[in-house]
């Protein structure tokens, strides 16, 4: 069998399940899913498979920039701040005056840009952004709504 890993975003909430003269209580968490199906699951078992998302360590914060989530560190200081994944243009678009110049490009033809990563900064403006090593061993990510 094949080892597997996922990554997925839901709604949950502290329940007892039984308790009744067959059956002891069982702690656990009641889930809900993005698609709206509704499940139990023993305490032991979703904390160890789901963390608040508040607090998350950086590859589960691109996991969700990649579901198209914002994300932010608590670290940050600017108000506002955050990051998005940018699908790119893999089919690329009409290059502009800027970019021609810059690349040496014909005004028009094809530009083809891979993803990437981009920030709003704290003064509303954006630029592409690069994670710092500080940035990737933080666990201060959250999802920004």
């Amino acid at each position: 069998m094949k080892t597997y890993i996922g990554t997925k975003i839901i709604e949950a909430e502290p329940m007892v399940r039984g308790g009744n003269q067959e059956q002891e209580a069982e702690p656990g968490y009641r889930v809900r899913y993005e698609d709206g199906y509704e499940s139990w699951s023993p305490k032991s078992v979703f904390e160890k498979a789901y963390k608040p998302i508040d607090g998350i360590n950086f590859g589960l914060a691109i996991e969700a920039a990649k579901m198209g989530k914002r994300i932010s560190r608590a670290g940050w200081n600017g108000k506002g701040m955050f990051v998005v994944y940018q699908k790119g243009y893999p089919n690329g678009i009409p290059c502009n005056e800027q970019t021609a110049k810059a690349f040496g490009y014909e005004l028009g033809s094809t530009f083809i840009c891979r993803p990437y990563l981009q920030m709003r900064c704290a003064d509303g403006t954006h630029q592409m952004w690069l994670a710092s090593q500080s940035d990737i061993l933080a666990d201060d990510w959250f999802i920004a709504e």
